[in-house]
């Protein structure tokens, strides 16, 4: 059986049409463009869902199901809020199904990237994990017992505005001392501009062309590996805040995972090794066989599509 997953983002709609062994076997994406209106974006996805069938020789009533990741709080078939779209009680899967014939289903997309790491990821030994993304905000989901938790309303998981510094970084929600406002990239950027205006001997300086506004989620770590002394302080502190961040998911839910995805994941090992001891400090627990597994996720741009194309299966009783 085929199945669609759409990964519905602020700039870009990305689809896959999905094999039974979760391969994906057709890609194409076209422009979200949003803000605009729910039922004109439903019927891009519409579009978008035609023409991956048609790409692989099928008639779009040959799929199984479609799947659509979506940003904002979703509740069963409705996205309640999604400011980056314009979206307010949008109905966007009964608009997309309706528009194809075929079941569609929709989830929270950070839920959605959890889930694939969940059940063909990085945990697919595990029937318990959080996934924490390290991108332009933090985000994550939680898998429990192989299945989504969202909490009661659709708005669970909001791994990024746990607060870990009472009274600190102001945030984009309107707190103060959100785990995303030290552990983004934005954060890191900000961090890294901080201490580069600090210290004008920085390595960091030739590393972004003496253009601070060309420094990156890159530029500490990339100073630190030249043995700057002000690229190790900044590293250090965002490797701190990510810890204690970590710690405090291990501690409230224990989970049998926690993997690390977003862009700056992709700094492996110089993020991983450092965290692991700060985590091993903070953790109740020492027996490392009744201890969270750390690791970094294995999917990137996929995920969304992958989570996506799995919703329905539980209805075919298959996962």
């Amino acid at each position: 059986m085929y199945s669609i997953g759409i990964d519905l983002g602020g700039t870009n709609i990305a689809g896959g049409l999905v094999d039974e062994q979760h391969n994906i076997v057709q890609k194409k994406s076209v422009k979200t463009r949003a803000p605009r209106p729910v039922e004109e974006i439903a019927h891009d996805i519409a579009e978008l869902c035609k023409d991956l069938a048609k790409m692989q020789g099928l008639d779009i009533k040959d799929v199984g199901f479609a799947g659509v990741a979506s940003p904002g709080i979703i509740r069963g078939d409705i996205v309640e809020t999604a400011s980056n779209l314009g979206f307010y009680k949008a109905p966007l899967a009964k608009l997309v199904s309706d528009e194809i014939g075929i079941k569609t289903y929709l989830q929270n997309d950070a839920n959605i990237a959890a889930y694939a790491e969940g059940i063909l990821g990085a945990g697919v030994d595990c029937n318990s994990l959080v996934l924490v993304t390290l991108g332009t905000g933090v985000g994550g989901g939680i898998i429990l017992n192989k299945k989504i938790y969202d909490g009661f309303n659709g708005a669970g998981a909001e791994i990024g505005h746990i607060i870990i510094e009472n009274g600190g970084n102001a945030c984009g929600c309107g707190n103060n001392g959100c785990f995303e406002a030290y552990c983004s990239a934005t954060a890191l950027i900000n961090a890294t501009k901080k201490a580069m205006r600090k210290d004008r001997l920085s390595q960091m300086w030739n590393l972004c062309d003496n253009d601070i506004e060309k420094v990156s989620g890159k530029t500490a770590f990339d100073g630190m590996r030249l043995n700057d002394p002000t690229a190790k302080l900044v590293v250090n502190g965002f490797i701190h805040y990510l810890a204690v961040g970590i710690s405090n998911i291990i501690t409230l839910l224990q989970p049998e995972m926690v993997a690390i995805g977003g862009g700056l994941s992709k700094e492996g090992d110089y993020i991983l090794k450092p965290l692991l001891k700060e985590i091993s400090a903070f953790s109740l627990l020492k027996n490392d066989a009744m201890t969270t597994k750390v690791t970094m996720a294995k999917f990137e741009n996929d995920a969304g599509i992958l989570g996506a194309s799995l919703l329905g299966y539980k209805d075919f009783k298959v996962l």
